[in-house]
């Protein structure tokens, strides 16, 4: 059986074949840690990964629940063309603040509008405001309101949104139907609205790497 560090040692020989050194993103990485932010930015193959996936959709217009720093708000957002747009979600001040910087390092700050305060008050706001649908959507917040955050993200799909969330498999800790850890229900109620729900198909990935063993739902709605 491959250890933790196999994983890490393998991402990281992932990434220098196939992600170009760039010093903006190291930066943001860099930022983050010394600001004392979770470790909880996705890996850089896995940003790339998101990349892609705006590639292929053709995404313009990307919703973005659970900034942290901004490090995946610019994966997604140098996917998109020049007037493209992201709104992205952040509820915690510090981390706002943070992700703004890193994102006007970036140069994004046209592309991307930034909502600071709890998710699903912004969320109601952005209804209220008729906010146009989104042709991607990643959900990356706290996970006991992963569901809620599913049921929103439908209300702002069209046929052929993309909805993705992560960090679904938690060291494999889903299994465990009488888990205390509310992160842990929260994501087994989010698979069970995904199996529920006829509007969108989806499937999920098993990943390994430096940040462990979790995972990826990704998911296409239908007419």
């Amino acid at each position: 059986m491959h250890s933790t560090n196999t994983w890490e040692q393998v991402d990281q020989y992932i990434s220098k074949r196939l992600i170009p050194h760039d010093a903006v993103l190291e930066k943001v990485l860099v930022t983050n840690q010394q600001a004392g932010l979770p470790p909880h930015d996705v890996s850089p193959n896995q940003g790339k990964l998101l990349n892609i996936l705006a590639q292929m959709q053709g995404a313009r217009r990307v919703l973005e629940i659970g900034t942290l720093g901004g490090y995946s708000t610019i994966w997604l957002g140098r996917a998109l063309p020049t007037d493209g747009k992201i709104v992205t979600l952040e509820a915690h001040p510090v981390h706002a603040k943070i992700a703004r910087s890193n994102i006007s390092l970036a140069q994004l700050d046209r592309m991307v509008e930034l909502r600071e305060g709890d998710a699903l008050e912004q969320l109601t706001q952005m209804k209220e405001e008729g906010v146009a649908p989104f042709d991607l959507i990643f959900i990356d917040a706290d996970k006991p309101n992963n569901p809620l955050y599913l049921e929103w993200a439908l209300r702002f799909s069209r046929s052929g949104t993309v909805i993705i969330g992560d960090n679904v498999v938690r060291e494999g800790e889903i299994i465990q139907a009488y888990s205390t850890d509310p992160r842990v229900q929260g994501v087994r109620k989010f698979y069970d609205l995904l199996a529920e729900e006829s509007r969108i198909t989806a499937t999920a990935i098993q990943t390994v790497g430096s940040k462990g063993y979790d995972g990826f739902v990704i998911g296409i709605v239908k007419d």
